[in-house]
């Protein structure tokens, strides 16, 4: 089951809005005979790659697989009836697919052939890989990250806006790494203007991999001779502003124009946002910025996941912090994290953090 999580992972940021799943299938001698993961669009399943590469050699064997197989016929027929018909002996599943279209459909439709089932294998570790479409599918939104590159001392940019590089070569690189598996990245208009960054991944074998572009900007001040507007036909990118703001002149560069509702602060509404991105198909979303951004998300506790690249420096205090004003009046109330991981990048340190339940 490691295996077939560790195959899910490479369809992370290329399946929304299917889930990334992961196949291993093992013979009567215990030797793999067929692996696949899902595919770039969702299709085809991860069971349907496994199963054409072990081909006659699937009749008796054991497919391990990091989600319950699917039931229903949407544009490719039901997994589950894939597995039965190839002669399948036994199938092994990490956890129930939440999808309503499934939910224990699935195996149930494995039993009821007389196939022997076996169910919550590393199901933690398989809901912490899905968790975007798990996110997708109970609440109606992405899994959020947020990911912050900072000195020593919590700073991001010196008074002057100046930020390039606070982080490492090997830093950076996992952060292009970090936008293939995602299906969007966001910023805000303060760092699309201070920055005027592309948005896009570029680590090679990755540069088709790049996520669709998100700009909040409450009131359409985005130039139309920024990278990301003169780029919107080869990357797709939405520019969320406020209701009733237009830019035909953005619309005609290949810029898709979302209003949506403002929030107590006069900001757009992240609850509003989120729902969209998942009306949208949107799994999983990275935000990388600016502070107001930041605060914005953690304020309305919608921040999921943390990525922290720490450099050894010092910025000191006239320099710009991770995060604007959250107004806490009492510590408990803070956000609140847990650590999940750290390694070594370069001279840096990557901290991942998961929100606490």
């Amino acid at each position: 089951m490691s295996h077939a999580l560790a195959l899910a992972a490479r369809a992370l940021g290329r399946v929304a809005p299917n889930p990334a799943v992961g196949c291993v299938i093992v013979d009567t001698q215990d030797r793999i005979v067929g692996r696949g993961h899902t595919q770039t669009g969702g299709r085809p399943h991860a069971e349907t790659v496994a199963l054409s590469e072990a081909g006659a050699a699937a009749k008796g064997a054991t497919a391990y697989v990091t989600l319950e197989p699917c039931a229903h016929t949407g544009k490719t027929p039901p997994c589950a009836a894939a597995l039965e018909q190839a002669g399948v002996k036994r199938v092994v599943s990490a956890m129930l697919d939440p999808d309503p279209r499934v939910n224990g459909a699935g195996l149930k439709q494995l039993r009821d052939a007389g196939i022997e089932v076996t169910n919550g294998v590393l199901e933690r570790e398989a809901a912490r890989l899905n968790e975007g479409f798990l996110r997708r599918v109970r609440d109606g939104r992405p899994m959020v990250t947020l990911k912050i590159a900072q000195s020593l001392d919590g700073r991001t940019a010196l008074s002057s806006g100046a930020s390039r590089w606070i982080t490492g070569e090997q830093s950076r690189a996992f952060a292009h790494l970090l936008r293939a598996q995602h299906d969007a990245i966001l910023i805000g208009i303060g760092t699309a203007r201070a920055d005027d960054p592309r948005l896009d991944c570029r680590l090679e074998g990755l540069e088709d991999q790049s996520p669709l572009r998100i700009v909040l900007d409450t009131h359409a001040r985005l130039s139309e001779n920024s990278a990301i507007a003169a780029t919107a036909r080869e990357t797709p990118t939405l520019l969320i502003t406020g209701e009733g703001k237009a830019r035909p002149d953005l619309e005609a560069l290949g810029v898709e124009i979302v209003s949506l509702p403002r929030g107590p602060d006069a900001r757009i509404d992240i609850s509003a946002l989120l729902k969209e991105l998942g009306r949208r198909g949107v799994t999983r979303l990275l935000v990388e910025g600016g502070a107001e951004v930041h605060a914005s998300f953690l304020r309305a506790g919608m921040m999921d996941r943390l990525e922290i690249f720490t450099a050894p420096m010092i910025l000191g205090g006239d320099a710009y912090g991770a995060a604007a004003s959250l107004q806490l009046k009492d510590l408990a109330k803070s956000p609140q994290f847990e650590r999940t991981g750290v390694r070594t990048l370069g001279a840096d340190l990557l901290e991942s953090f998961a929100r606490k339940a």
